[in-house]
């Protein structure tokens, strides 16, 4: 089973995929993409490693997350990643700061389409969480356009293959696919 799980910051929507993790009762491993880059984010991820139980094994990929869910997938086993949209920053930084280098200009597609072939051959129930990036304002940055533009269309595909899809609004899940369990 494939969860996506889509949400503004602060949402709720981290808090509901580990509450989704911790019901199954198997064991569970939480891939976490984000990189401190200053002082705010070292807070928040510290936010998320004090909630999280601390049975789960834990794996830091903030690149080649295809990669590691094939290495680590198995049946009767729940894999949480959190999140899509640092995980698609870390991407698509890398890519710029490799722009001169072609083999690289293409790491954002590369594992954008590594992941899209995988997901639908895990054993394992997936739970993936990620910012919904669509909802405001055209950004007036060509990068910031290319990460709102790239983000959503991962969030279609991954609709598409996902058995469920929900929206986290303050806290609140709306079901947007497959049924609420």
């Amino acid at each position: 089973m494939i969860q996506l799980i889509l949400g503004g910051a602060r949402s709720g929507k981290s808090r509901l995929a580990e509450q989704f993790a911790q019901a199954s009762t198997l064991a569970v491993t939480y891939i976490a993409t984000a990189q401190a880059w200053d002082v705010e984010m070292q807070s928040r991820i510290e936010h998320h490693q004090n909630q999280r139980p601390i049975d789960w094994t834990v794996i830091e990929e903030p690149l080649y997350l295809a990669d590691v869910l094939k290495k680590i997938d198995q049946p009767n086993h729940v894999i949480l990643v959190d999140c899509l949209t640092l995980w698609m920053t870390n991407l698509l930084l890398k890519q710029d700061e490799n722009s001169l280098d072609t083999e690289s200009d293409n790491v954002q597609i590369q594992e954008c389409e590594k992941l899209l072939k995988i997901l639908p051959t895990l054993q394992a129930q997936i739970i993936l969480v990620s910012n919904e990036t669509g909802l405001g304002v055209v950004p007036m940055g060509e990068i910031s356009r290319k990460f709102v533009d790239e983000s959503g269309r991962l969030h279609q595909q991954l609709g598409k293959i996902a058995d469920q899809v929900i929206f986290c609004v303050a806290g609140f899940p709306m079901y947007l696919k497959g049924e609420k369990k």
